[in-house]
């Protein structure tokens, strides 16, 4: 299951980040590493981009970016 497939209001815990290079990088320098949790906020009407809150602190994460992460419910 990747992120872009948790519903509002579920919390999930990160498995693994794919992508490479400089993607990868930016997704870890917002927080999103292997092991936190991340609360599943809001979703915009046409489903991009998702509002999350990690490690404290709001995010909006774009579809594609979302698509990257695989989770597991909590």
């Amino acid at each position: 299951m990747t992120l872009r497939d948790v519903k509002i209001g579920d919390t999930c815990k990160v498995k693994r980040i794919h992508g490479e290079g400089a993607l990868k990088r930016r997704i870890m320098d917002m927080g999103i590493t292997k092991g936190v949790e991340i609360y599943v906020r809001k979703v915009a009407p046409l489903g991009d981009p998702v509002e999350v809150t990690v490690r404290g602190y709001e995010l909006s994460i774009r579809k594609g970016d979302a698509e990257l992460i695989d989770v597991e419910s909590v």
